[in-house]
């Protein structure tokens, strides 16, 4: 069995309008604050933060689609 390895790289450009590279930063740093100790965050781990901070903002009614 091959293992996928995730390869670390840059925060990448925020896709939903509205929403900011240092406002997924923020939130990636409180949801990956164990995995930031030991290394950096991979694509699919800033894709998370995006897409959890989204629903957050539109559960708080901050953000519309």
């Amino acid at each position: 069995m091959k293992k996928v390895k995730n390869k670390a790289i840059e925060q990448p450009m925020p896709f939903t309008p509205g929403v900011t590279r240092s406002m997924v930063r923020e939130h990636a740093v409180e949801l990956f604050h164990d995995k930031l100790l030991h290394g950096t965050l991979t694509l699919q781990d800033w894709v998370l933060a995006e897409k959890d901070l989204v629903n957050q903002r539109e559960a708080e009614g901050l953000l519309e689609r």
